[in-house]
């Protein structure tokens, strides 16, 4: 169960960068899939190469970006449905993933130092200690993440996602917003792709086939438990939902009929379960009660300004 905790801290770097195109820039981003692999591969390489770990993680981080830069690139200045671009950008990262790793799976355990290595010695990995440990990186990011959303940039990506006429209409330059937030959101799924493989041992071409629907599961539940709240607070919620879905995947893992294939089924119904239980019973009518208190009331045009104050005079 810790290292299902542990696995759900890291990948909710991964989490961010999807809520970051899903919720934000309202994109859905498929370059997710090979850009995690890309941030796994070029750490792995640098590790092996004798590189050191922490520049070989930021390394992973950059190759991401340039990843959704591409895809920002596909969508606003070609013209191509963000969707479609995605598309592109991932198939064309899994002949390049494949290049930089120059086989399908490289190993990161024996004389290889990671970042994770002083916590592998000393036996705490799957521990307490390591789960603090790995919460107070995610909690720095999270900071730096709502920090970089409240300045005039994360502002105008913000103004982008919610209405992208209007953004342009204020002046401000929605195509260059989606590509450094695809840029930014590839960025942070690199790292945490990097970091998985140095926790997990190894990088593989396929580790990150499948991983869009990890990603907005994570949203998802995450957005469901908290609802309609401020950006600090939904970004939070959506790292919690990455801890929720991890642990949800290794319970399920733990039931007798089910294999470690089935994983990809599981986690359809995970995210098919997260996308009904805000619609039904009890959390249905909290919505409703949180839509009710955000809603602005309708104007009264039953009776005239004049009618309305008369009233108001014999009350």
């Amino acid at each position: 169960m810790l290292t299902a905790l542990d696995l759900g801290l890291i990948y909710g770097l991964m989490a961010l960068g999807v809520y970051l195109t899903f919720r934000v820039l309202d994109i859905a981003d498929l370059t997710v899939d090979s850009s995690f692999t890309t941030g796994a591969a070029v750490a792995a390489i640098m590790i092996t190469a004798g590189q050191n770990p922490w520049l070989a993680s930021i390394a992973g981080f950059f190759a991401g970006c340039i990843a959704g830069s591409i895809t920002g690139f596909l969508h606003v200045k070609a013209g191509i449905h963000p969707l479609l671009a995605g598309i592109l950008t991932q198939i064309g990262l899994y002949s390049i993933n494949l290049r930089i790793l120059g086989k399908a799976n490289v190993p990161l355990l024996r004389g290889v130092e990671t970042v994770l290595t002083p916590l592998r010695e000393a036996g705490l990995n799957g521990s307490w200690a390591s789960v603090v440990i790995f919460a107070v990186l995610i909690g720095v990011v999270t900071t730096a993440f709502n920090w970089f959303l409240s300045t005039q940039i994360g502002l105008g990506m913000r103004s982008t996602g919610d209405n992208e006429g209007m953004a342009r209409a204020q002046g401000v330059p929605t195509g260059t917003m989606k590509i450094i937030g695809l840029a930014l959101s590839n960025g942070l799924v690199a790292a945490s792709g990097a970091l998985v493989a140095q926790y997990q041992g190894y990088a593989d071409i396929s580790m990150g086939i499948g991983l869009i629907v990890a990603g907005l599961a994570s949203v998802i539940i995450g957005t469901a438990l908290i609802g309609s709240r401020g950006m600090w607070m939904t970004s939070l919620f959506v790292v919690i939902g990455s801890i929720v879905y991890r642990v949800i995947i290794q319970l399920a893992l733990g039931i007798e009929f089910l294999e470690a294939n089935d994983m990809k089924l599981i986690s359809a119904i995970i995210v098919f379960l997260a996308l009904m239980i805000p619609r039904v019973g009890f959390f249905s009518k909290i919505r409703e009660r949180r839509r009710a208190h955000t809603l602005v009331p309708e104007p009264d045009i039953t009776h005239t300004p004049e009618e309305r104050d008369n009233e108001k005079v014999v009350l």
